[in-house]
Formats: C-alpha cells, sequence, structure tokens
C-alpha cells in the first residue's frame, strides 16, 4: 500500500501563488501517471493535471498556463505550483497516483482564494 500526503494549502488573495506538494511513502517512479484532482463545494470533481512516467503533462483548460505540476523522484514527491489564483480555484486538492491495476489518493488540501 502506498501513502500520499498533500501539503501546501491555504488562504491566499486572488492573484497570488501556492505550492502544493505531495509526498509519496515509496518510490514514485512505477506509476504510470500522477497528478491532481480538485473538488470544489457543490461542484463535481474536476481533473486538474496529470504528468506521466515519462514526463508528459497535461492540464485542464481552466488551468493551463497558470499552473505548473513537477515532479521530484530523489524526494519521492510531486508538486503544483499554482500561479494567479483566482476565488474559482477553490477547492480541496488530491494527489493521486495510477498504477496498473491499483490507484492511490491523498486525504487532500484545503485552498482558499479571497476576492
Amino acid at each position: 500500500q502506498v501513502q500520499l500526503v498533500e501539503s501546501g494549502g491555504g488562504l491566499v488573495q486572488a492573484g497570488g501563488s501556492l505550492r502544493l506538494s505531495c509526498a509519496a511513502s515509496r518510490s514514485i517512479d512505477t506509476f504510470n501517471d500522477m497528478g491532481w484532482y480538485r473538488r470544489a463545494p457543490g461542484k463535481q470533481r474536476e481533473l486538474v493535471t496529470t504528468i506521466t512516467h515519462f514526463g508528459n503533462t497535461n492540464y485542464a483548460p481552466s488551468v493551463k498556463g497558470r499552473f505548473t505540476i513537477s515532479r521530484d523522484n530523489a524526494k519521492n514527491t510531486v508538486y503544483l505550483q499554482m500561479n494567479s489564483l483566482t476565488p474559482e480555484d477553490t477547492a480541496v486538492y488530491y494527489c493521486f497516483a495510477h498504477g496498473f491495476s491499483v490507484n492511490y489518493w491523498g486525504q487532500g488540501t484545503q485552498v482558499t482564494v479571497s476576492s
């Protein structure tokens, strides 16, 4: 079993930046994909971004150009750099890891963007 622990959430003003971290309990280079999704109050879960084993990245249209996902295999950590934040980015952000037949999720970190 793999544990994913998110950190870095908090309260920021619109236009500000925040960096989230997702620390895994073991090496992350064996996962096919890792990434982040978010859930805002009263809304469906939204896939924010993914990064593959090969380093290919994808972003939701709502965050492309503002968010950047990165990976540090030596630290078993995936990051999400969030810039130009807006109140619509307010949500609980979850880290995930996809293996061939199993998936893992973190417990989430709250991001709140004020007007």
